[in-house]
Order: C-alpha cells, then structure tokens, then sequence
C-alpha cells in the first residue's frame, strides 16, 4: 500500500512540474505552434504548386499564402522581444504591448482577407473553399488571441514576481 501511495504522488508531481513548464513555457510554445500550424494547414489545403508560383500568381482576394506569413513574421516580433524582456521588463509594456499590436494588426488583416475570401464563396478557377482553408482563417485568429492571452499572463506573473520579491517595478 506504501508503494502505491508513493507512486501516486510521484505521477502527481511529475503532472505538476510537467504542467507547470508548459504555462513558463506558453510564450515560445505558442510562437512555435503558430509558425508550424498555419504552414502546415496551407500545404495541406494547396495544390503541390512550387511556392514562386503562389506568390507569382497573388491576389489579394484568392490566394492565401499570405496567412502563413503574417503569422510567421506576428510569432517573430513576438519571440525577439520576449527575449530582449525580462523580469522587470516583462511585467511592464514592451512585451505586452508590441504583442497586442501585433496580433490585432494580424487579427484585422486576417478578418479582412477572410471577408473577401467568403464573401464570394468561390476562390480562383471555380475551387470551392474548403474546411482546411476555414481552418487556417480560424487558426490564424485563435493564435492572435492566444498570443495576447499568454503576453497578459506573463506579464501578470511578472508583476507578483516583482511584488513577491518586493521590487519596485518602477526602479
């Protein structure tokens, strides 16, 4: 029964510790997800067209290779200035700030293209939307406001770091 208890508590800490790395970890885990997810739900929703075909060929209104980018260069910014910040830093306005502009520039910029893109109901050469394409809008947005989510978070935790420690925040 010893054993038991014991092993019960070990899986218990091992959840915990695993838990609590994902949530220190949220910002980098959230900028790898967004980087990989968008690419990856476009190669899957594309044809096997080179990528200099897709970018000889845009449109605003029909291609949407666009979407990996945006949320490629969103996730980039984001990083660089997660890792310029950060204790004292990341409890105050750079990370947050730049990661909400960001993310509402992308979240405007998605919502548009996604108006023209549904709004006809078909994309170039007849080719209906598919539910990848759906999913790549919808993934791009979610991970907008994820990004502003854990910047808040973090920026939170910072902050009771700072008042745990009893350092002024202003200093």
């Amino acid at each position: 029964m010893g054993y038991l208890l014991r092993g019960v508590k070990t899986v218990f800490f091992l959840i915990t510790m695993a838990i609590s790395f994902l949530l220190f970890s949220a910002p980098v885990f959230l900028v790898i997800a967004d980087t990989l997810l968008p690419s990856a739900l476009l190669s899957s929703s594309l044809s096997l067209k080179t990528l200099s075909s897709h970018f000889n060929n845009y449109s605003f209104q029909y291609s949407l290779i666009d979407i990996p980018i945006i949320s490629i260069i969103r996730s980039a910014i984001i990083i660089c200035v997660y890792g310029f910040c950060d204790g004292p830093r990341l409890s105050r306005g750079p990370y947050l700030g730049i990661t909400a502009i960001c993310s509402v520039s992308s979240l405007v910029f998605v919502s548009l293209k996604a108006s023209f893109v549904f709004g006809s109901g078909v994309t170039q050469k007849g080719h209906v939307i598919t539910s990848m394409e759906t999913a790549l809008f919808v993934c791009s947005m979610v991970m907008g406001v994820a990004h502003i989510i854990v910047a808040y978070r973090t920026s939170c935790r910072e902050r009771r770091k700072l008042l745990v420690y009893k350092i002024d925040i202003e200093a």
